[in-house]
């Protein structure tokens, strides 16, 4: 383990960080990419598998269909070239939680090159805001392997191999990177395409997704690359960022110390901040790759590309723009409401209901979401159902129930899933009062208590207005038509 290195920021400033991600998404097939097991999370160990699973000697892996066109849609979603020809090979190493002792892979040619996905990204110097496109060198298939768990047992390691086989994408970057909040924000966005187009969950705390770092440096305004090292283990996108800036100032110590980078694996350690070396990094040669001789070239058709294409989903950027143009939403509002696929379905859901766009952004960034918050729920468990939502806008909207008695109905909807806001607002006496006799009476009333502020209105302190409607809305207990009571004072003051 090496501690974190104190270094001027002078120092720091002569060198740069190059950085390359290699991210990994299971795929939400459900089975596995070679065989028939299921490919489900939190299973009791060792139960989905099978003797392919295992690497019987006799057994032949089949390559799951729905796994090649998961890929095929990210590389879609990345302006990537699909490969039309796929040819899967041996990677040769030996884990214990690789039960044939080789991975299937792919080699010389991966199914998606090439593409980029763009970041939007804030400079901590400048406070400026600025875009920049990430670009992908190539993303390829693969198997998972299994897990290892090493705090079951005091003296051995156990062995769950649920996950192997389970399919998997790797989406491997130029290294084009140069900070920690590139990288952190290239993480963030593959999370937000991957859960858009409906392949992975990117989980990253179950290990859905996951990132592996690889860091070098050198002088700035050099061209040449410096030795790489590859840091594992990261389970979260604050700790790609961590793992980054702690790499590149090891780096940097280790170099200003006279010191020679190695090319190496290392572990990071999230508690401290701080990484250790594992292994000596392999090379490709190590790996010994050749083609798998027990699959068969997979074959991508111009129809079978088209239709995949054809069943793509509308992807942030575009509904960005959609909700922007169509629904007319502020771009603050377009970029909060596009940031899930859950919110932006969610959002237009409730649009089919009404034409108050507004309402319906206002009602999701406010009470939905605070909701969500302060149950910890994820965004799919909204509390209240589209129609419902949009029947309680619809109700402020013709005059119903006030604004201020819409939040009561609200959080009675939560309480009560069945019941439409309409009834519940008759049924707690929500229901707004727009009975002009009854309500000329409370002004009245009104007016009669506070003599002294009526003669300062009359001598043109108008912003007491706002005192006298509220009290009228007092007396009212919330009932009163804010708009009546305000031509009513209005009228009489």
């Amino acid at each position: 383990m090496v501690a974190e290195a104190t270094l001027s920021p002078d120092v720091l400033a002569r060198y740069e960080a190059v950085i390359g991600l290699e991210v990994h998404c299971q795929l939400l097939t459900h089975s596995k990419i070679f065989a028939a097991d299921a490919n489900a999370f939190g299973a009791e160990p060792n139960t989905n598998i099978s003797v392919i699973t295992l690497g019987h000697p006799g057994t032949l892996p089949k390559l799951n269909r729905k796994a090649v066109e998961y890929a095929i849609r990210m590389g879609l979603a990345c302006g990537s070239e699909i490969t039309r020809h796929n040819v899967f090979a041996r990677k040769n190493y030996f884990y214990p939680d690789l039960p044939k002792g080789y991975q299937l892979s792919q080699d010389k040619g991966p199914i998606c090159v090439g593409g980029g996905i763009l970041v939007k990204v804030k400079d901590l110097q400048t406070h400026q805001s600025y875009q920049t496109t990430i670009q992908l060198h190539h993303i390829h298939l693969e198997e998972d392997a299994g897990k290892s768990i090493h705090d079951g047992d005091d003296w051995a390691t156990q062995l769950d191999y649920n996950r192997a086989g389970t399919p998997l994408i790797e989406m491997v970057t130029e290294p084009c990177i140069r900070t920690a909040d590139e990288a952190g924000q290239y993480l963030t966005e593959v999370r937000r395409l991957v859960r858009y187009l409906d392949i992975c969950d990117g989980n990253m705390e179950e290990g859905s997704l996951r990132c592996d770092v690889n860091v070098s440096i050198r002088p700035k305004g050099a061209t040449h690359l410096g030795t790489k090292v590859e840091v594992k283990n990261l389970n979260s996108i604050r700790n790609v960022m961590r793992a980054v800036d702690s790499e590149f100032r090891r780096q940097v110590d280790v170099t200003e110390s006279g010191g020679r980078i190695t090319q190496e694996t290392r572990t990071f350690d999230a508690n401290t901040g701080l990484s250790y070396a594992m292994r000596e990094k392999e090379t490709m040669n190590d790996y010994r790759y050749f083609p798998d001789p027990d699959l068969t070239p997979v074959v991508i058709s111009d129809e079978w590309l088209a239709d995949v294409q054809a069943h793509m989903p509308m992807l942030p950027a575009a509904l960005y723009q959609k909700f922007t143009d169509h629904y007319g939403l502020p771009e603050y509002d377009a970029a909060l409401l596009t940031d899930s696929k859950e919110l932006a379905d969610y959002f237009e859901s409730v649009c089919s209901h009404t034409t108050n766009y507004k309402a319906v952004s206002n009602w999701i960034m406010g009470p939905i979401k605070g909701h969500l918050n302060e149950k910890t729920l994820r965004e799919r468990h909204f509390p209240v159902s589209a129609e419902r939502l949009a029947a309680l806008i619809t109700l402020i909207d013709n005059g119903t129930v006030s604004q201020t008695a819409a939040q009561q109905v609200f959080s009675l909807l939560v309480e009560h899933p069945n019941v439409s806001p309409t009834e519940l607002a008759q049924t707690y006496g929500l229901v707004q009062n727009r009975n002009t006799d009854a309500l000329q009476a409370l002004v009245e009333e009104v007016l009669a208590d506070w003599p002294d502020k009526v003669e300062q209105y009359r001598k043109g302190k108008k912003n007491l207005l706002g005192l006298f409607v509220g009290e009228v809305m007092k007396k009212s207990k919330g009932s009163a038509d804010p708009k009546l009571v305000n031509a009513l004072l209005a009228k009489m003051l």
